[in-house]
């Protein structure tokens, strides 16, 4: 007779089949506007008033507000009219465009983008290297250049990482007190949430967010408010160019973009940049040190198999890699949240 764990193991198999219908029921409900028809709405609406109002089928919108409700994205009520649906406090926090914590934009990238590159996983596992050939025409050798690949696909990629910040910024900018450096340079800042949530909690620093040059211009007409005096902008390509000094360096997500080469090289070019005492900080979602986990993290790190040119990793690996650059007094933090925090002193 089998174990108690052996009989549920084809329920966690559905489970995991399954994961993607349910990611494309919540891309899907988003992408419709149904979470941001219902707040505006301020009261619960039929599946034929919905569909009404977004455009759709009523047989197609009432199986989705169906689904929603079993992933406890809305609530339903019965009545002898019929059944109402409204959000419920997640979706009115996270799925709303509105929402200042607001995780639509990073909905829609990962619908738009990073789903087709998925499609291409097992070509992914086979040749080791990101799909964007195949998912778009585009040359795999430049990852950001096929992120990149329009303004509307720019904005997407910017938009989504900001929401990420509204999120977690602040556990990583205070896991260490960073309040000593004055002067901090943001690299491949992008749309600048983690800026500006840096000069919020500490008011008495500036921060300079380094990026390509087609980034920066649309972090400052889009993003960064023009009256937000604190934040600057520096414009080139951080591994070709030259990096100016600077009491802080703050890499959020960017190593595990690249090859450990990669990021010696460019860990190697901060650290000479760093003014004697300064340091760097590294934002990123750490495996545990055996790779068991956290699942998310090791998800992670196959999307950076099909999208880029990097990996996730250990807190041994990022230190190795410091170290290997001339940063000492390694320090860790898990924050609890999708990303933690490492800082290296020079």
């Amino acid at each position: 007779m089998g174990s108690a764990g052996d009989l549920d193991y084809p329920q966690i198999l559905f489970q995991y089949t399954n994961g993607f219908l349910v990611s494309k029921v919540l891309f899907t409900a988003c992408e419709l506007g149904v979470f941001d028809l219902l707040l505006e709405s301020g009261e619960p609406l039929s599946s034929d008033a919905i569909a009404a109002r977004l455009g759709t089928s009523h047989t197609g919108m009432e199986r989705l507000l169906d689904a929603c409700v079993g992933l406890k994205l809305l609530a339903v009520e019965v009545t002898r009219e019929g059944a109402y649906y409204r959000n419920t406090e997640i979706s009115n926090l996270y799925l709303t465009k509105s929402s200042p914590k607001s995780q639509y934009h990073i909905m829609m990238y990962y619908s738009n983008t990073v789903y087709l590159c998925w499609h291409y996983l097992t070509d992914a596992v086979r040749e080791g290297r990101n799909q964007y050939e195949r998912a778009f025409g585009i040359s795999p050798k430049d990852p950001f250049g096929a992120m990149y690949r329009s303004e509307e696909e720019m904005l997407k990629f910017m938009a989504g990482q900001n929401s990420i910040w509204s999120i977690c910024g602040r556990d990583v900018l205070a896991a260490f007190d960073l309040s000593t450096f004055k002067h901090i340079y943001d690299l491949g800042g992008g749309g600048g949430a983690l800026a500006q949530e840096c000069v919020s909690i500490y008011p008495n620093s500036t921060v300079t967010i380094y990026d390509l040059p087609e980034v920066v211009q649309v972090a400052k007409e889009r993003f960064v408010p023009s009256e937000e005096r604190r934040i600057t902008f520096h414009e080139g390509d951080f591994f070709k160019d030259s990096i100016p000094e600077a009491d802080l360096y703050i890499l959020s997500k960017i190593l595990h973009d690249w090859d450990d080469d990669k990021c010696k090289k460019l860990l190697a070019k901060v650290h000479k940049a760093c003014t004697p005492g300064g340091a760097v900080l590294l934002v990123e979602s750490l495996l545990n040190d055996d790779k068991s986990g956290p699942v998310e993290t090791q998800l992670y790190s196959m999307n950076m198999l099909v999208q880029t040119e990097g990996k996730e990793r250990t807190p041994a690996e990022y230190s190795n890699l410091l170290q290997a650059a001339g940063f000492t007094e390694i320090q860790v933090k898990r924050t609890g949240k999708l990303y933690d925090a490492i800082l290296g002193r020079k």
